[in-house]
């Protein structure tokens, strides 16, 4: 798996990490959501770099102009519900994307043991398309396996590219044995470690939570 990591280097993008995990700012469910947003954005545009172009032919008021256009036919897939702000910053760069929802949650056992349950899926047909599937948060990376092996079913896959605003080690070690080896993986920051709960720290707390509102 080939991994574009974005916290080594000082940009905008660092603004926009250091406000989501701020525990002062995160009281402003709008904000929060918008930074989540604007990630989406500068991971798209460094995402497109990797994508297939053809040239176009571009007629301006004085002339004609060669332009170099992605054809790779796109499908978004968000898990629900955290990744719903991260899926509006990648739709408002890919105006064209097919769009995909799919629910994962975890559902504890005993302690601190969890299963992932995957109950919900609304999708196009994946059948040769490029697949970019969106999770804000990937801690331990089981949500993910369990929503690509979802996937799968709905035809061969071109190429996967995994967008996540914060990452730990583990959870992208867990991912790169599942996905295949052409996977891309488009991290915002990663964070070294989890917790016993699975939970990544510092982190950031709850996503869907702290975009949402605290659920039951």
């Amino acid at each position: 798996m080939e991994i574009h990591n974005f916290d080594s280097s000082n940009s905008i993008l660092n603004n926009f990490i250091a406000e989501i995990r701020d525990v002062d700012k995160q009281k402003d469910s709008m904000r929060f959501r918008r930074n989540i947003e604007r990630i989406g954005e500068i991971l798209s545009y460094e995402l497109s770099k990797e994508l297939e172009f053809h040239l176009k032919k571009v007629t301006t008021p004085l002339g004609k102009k060669d332009i170099g256009i992605i054809q790779n036919n796109l499908v978004l897939c968000s898990v629900l519900r955290a990744g719903l702000p991260l899926h509006q910053g990648i739709l408002n760069y890919f105006d064209s994307i097919e769009n995909a929802f799919i629910s994962a949650y975890r559902h504890h056992t005993k302690g601190d043991d969890f299963d992932i349950k995957v109950e919900y899926l609304a999708s196009p047909s994946l059948e040769g398309k490029t697949l970019i599937l969106v999770d804000p948060m990937l801690a331990t990376g089981r949500s993910l396996v369990a929503v690509y092996k979802t996937l799968e079913k709905l035809g061969k896959i071109k190429q996967v590219h995994i967008v996540s605003v914060i990452a730990a080690n583990e959870g992208i070690s867990y991912i790169a044995n599942h996905f295949p080896k052409n996977t891309k993986l488009w991290v915002a920051t990663v964070d070294k470690i989890l917790n016993k709960q699975g939970y990544i720290v510092p982190g950031l707390g709850d996503a869907g939570d702290l975009a949402f509102g605290n659920k039951l």
